[in-house]
C-alpha cells in the first residue's frame, strides 16, 4: 500500500522534477477513481458551481455547499492529497478566512486554496498559522470573472507580469506550499516556477509549471456543453453515457428472448 500523500510529498515532487497530476473531484465516486487512477493531488474546486450545480459562475457557490462535497470525497479516504476551494466572500477578513478554512477541514479537506496575492497575505498568513496547509491561486482569479468580464490571459502587461511574480514571491514566502496559475503566459508561468522553491500548478498556463490541474468533466467529456479552449478531452464519456442509455431504452423495447 502506498504511503499517504502530503503537502510534503507535493513540494519534494518538485524538487524531484516530477511532473505533479492534478484533478478536480467532487463527490465519493470520483475521488475514489482518480486515487485509484494515482493521482496525487485532488481538489474539491468550486468550479462545482458551474459543472456540477449548474450555475453561470463560480459565485454562487455557498461554504455550505462546498462542506457538502469536501464530505462527499473524503469518504472515499483517499492516499491522494486532497483539497477544497475557499469560495467566493468567504475569506474577505482574517476572522472569516480561518473560521472558513476549519470547516473545510473540518469536513475533510487536508488544505485549502483562496484566490489572490499580496492583497490577501494577513488571511493566508492566519489560515497558515492556524496550522492549515495552504495552497495560492494566481492568474486568472474565476471569483473576480463578474468585475473583469470575462476570462482573460495574465501576464502580458509588464505591470501584470511583475505583480504576478511578486505574487508568487510573497505568497512563497509566507508558506503556501504550492500555486495554482490559471492562464498566465507560458513565458511568466516559467518564470514564476523558476522563480519559487515551491511547486506552480498550471492550468491553461502552458507546459512549463511543476504540474497540471485540469477540471475533470473537461478531461473525460462529462460537461460537453462547454470545454475551454486549452484542454484537449482525453475520453467522450458523455457520448458513451448516451450510447449506453439509448442501448438500455432499445432492449426495453425488444428484450432478447
Amino acid at each position: 500500500m502506498n504511503s499517504k500523500i502530503t503537502v510534503e510529498t507535493i513540494r519534494a515532487m518538485k524538487a524531484r522534477g516530477e511532473k505533479i497530476a492534478a484533478l478536480t473531484a467532487y463527490d465519493y465516486p470520483m475521488a475514489k477513481l482518480l486515487d485509484e487512477a494515482g493521482v496525487p493531488f485532488l481538489l474539491v474546486g468550486d468550479s462545482l458551481g458551474m459543472v456540477v450545480l449548474g450555475y453561470p459562475d463560480t459565485t454562487h457557490v455557498t461554504m455550505a455547499e462546498m462542506e457538502h462535497h469536501v464530505r462527499a470525497a473524503a469518504r472515499a479516504k483517499p492516499n491522494a492529497l486532497l483539497g477544497a476551494d475557499l469560495p467566493y466572500h468567504s475569506y474577505e477578513t482574517v476572522e472569516t478566512a480561518v473560521a472558513d478554512a476549519k470547516r473545510l477541514i473540518a469536513a475533510g479537506a487536508e488544505f485549502v486554496k483562496a484566490e489572490g496575492g499580496r492583497e490577501i497575505l494577513p488571511q493566508v498568513k492566519a489560515i497558515i498559522t492556524a496550522g492549515i496547509p495552504f495552497c495560492g491561486h494566481l492568474g486568472m482569479l474565476p471569483q473576480h470573472v463578474l468585475e473583469e468580464g470575462g476570462y482573460h490571459i495574465k501576464g502580458k502587461k509588464d505591470a501584470e507580469h511583475q505583480a504576478l511574480l511578486d505574487d508568487a514571491k510573497a505568497l512563497a514566502d509566507l508558506g503556501a506550499f504550492a500555486i495554482v496559475l490559471e492562464l498566465v503566459t507560458p513565458p511568466v508561468a516559467k518564470e514564476i516556477s523558476q522563480a519559487i522553491l515551491i511547486p506552480t500548478i498550471g492550468i491553461g498556463s502552458g507546459p512549463d509549471c511543476d504540474g497540471q490541474i485540469l477540471v475533470t468533466n473537461d478531461l473525460i467529456g462529462t460537461f460537453p456543453w462547454f470545454t475551454p479552449r486549452f484542454v484537449k478531452p482525453m475520453a467522450d464519456c458523455a457520448g458513451e453515457i448516451k450510447s449506453a442509455v439509448a442501448a438500455w431504452k432499445n432492449n426495453l423495447q425488444t428484450p432478447d428472448k
